[in-house]
């Protein structure tokens, strides 16, 4: 499971600056998520960042730097991308997009728990 490490602590302390959120770490998609209040939010995956966004800013958001559509099975899927290292070289781009994830995250739903 090889994902960038720099990337992930550096998401980390973003993440922990804000007290209101519980913030867990599962290893899952070939790398790192961070599971905010209960939800997947964001991931590291090797050098890129998965996020996952409401998909109505699909399109604001494929013109940023960095942006790859996040293609599964053959089809796009709307509300996730990647995002390559020219998208989050500054602490400023790298913010703007766990923030995005942030923004989605209360309107997210869960994942269904599977029974054991």
């Amino acid at each position: 499971m090889a994902y960038n490490t720099n990337l992930a602590e550096r998401v980390r302390k973003y993440l922990a600056k804000s007290t209101s959120l519980i913030i867990q770490e599962k290893k899952m998609f070939s790398g790192l998520a961070f599971i905010v209040n209960g939800k997947m939010c964001i991931n590291i995956s090797n050098e890129k960042l998965m996020c996952r966004f409401d998909p109505g800013r699909e399109n604001e958001v494929a013109d940023k730097p960095g942006y790859e559509p996040l293609i599964m099975k053959g089809r796009q899927l709307t509300g996730y991308c990647y995002v390559n290292s020219a998208g989050y070289s500054s602490q400023k781009d790298l913010e703007f997009w766990v923030d995005l994830c942030l923004m989605f995250n209360d309107k997210a739903k869960a994942s269904k728990k599977k029974k054991s």
